[in-house]
């Protein structure tokens, strides 16, 4: 499959999204990150309810929500979601996944699960019936910037492995953090499908933005065709 770019708006310029939106939507990103963070789940606040309306208002571009926050099953009806849109919860916020999930499927969303760097995939064992997507945090969350944790590497090849054994393969894998020229391509190696695109890659300063999708694309296509 070819590889899917997700735009991390929290790394725009929010007070001048318009322009930016026209972009992203030239560009041929396949959806947009946007980033929810309570200060709780996560030292970090980011965005909210108010913008995920706009954008759905303002642009055709499916939405990728990240939620991190904690007990996520109390905030879901803050938001407004939209079919194409995805939305990932975080196995660590919850102790309630599971009606989590039936909440945002009953909202006509798809379903993404995300697990941080830490965190083993044995807590997917009895989720894979239900969702759409997987995302592999490759930092710790939180803020934007940071460095790549190698063993997240390993982590997303597992996950592919055993996606494959269990004739999963559609379940899409999502990673988040450090998604640079250099790092997207051996992300895809692994078995990455859907590439969170941030500071590192698209919005790398000096460099047409445009330019910097299609580049980060080629990258990893390229590689994806080496492993095909």
């Amino acid at each position: 499959m070819n590889p899917m770019i997700s735009a991390s708006i929290m790394c725009a310029d929010i007070m001048n999204l318009e322009p930016h939106l026209r972009d992203l939507e030239k560009s041929g990103c396949d959806y947009i990150h946007v980033d929810i963070m309570d200060g709780t789940f996560v030292p970090n606040y980011t965005l909210g309810t108010e913008l995920i309306r706009r954008l759905h208002q303002d642009t055709r571009i499916p939405l990728d929500i990240h939620l991190m926050v904690e007990k996520p099953e109390e905030k879901l009806n803050y938001f407004e979601l939209l079919p194409q849109d995805v939305v990932s919860v975080h196995v660590e916020s919850t102790k309630n996944i599971q009606k989590i999930i039936e909440t945002i499927r009953k909202k006509g969303a798809r379903v993404c699960v995300a697990l941080n760097p830490a965190t083993p995939l044995c807590y997917l064992d009895y989720l894979y019936d239900e969702i759409d997507m997987i995302l592999i945090m490759t930092v710790n969350p939180g803020f934007s910037g940071q460095k790549l944790i190698p063993a997240t590497l390993k982590k997303i090849e597992d996950l592919r492995a055993h996606l494959d054994a269990i004739e999963k393969s559609g379940i899409l894998i999502e990673v988040d953090g450090n998604v640079s020229f250099e790092n997207a391509p051996v992300m895809a190696r692994a078995g990455a499908d859907v590439f969170v695109a941030g500071s590192s890659s698209i919005y790398w300063q000096g460099s047409s933005f445009t330019d910097n999708v299609s580049r980060l694309r080629n990258v990893v296509l390229a590689e994806m065709k080496k492993t095909s």
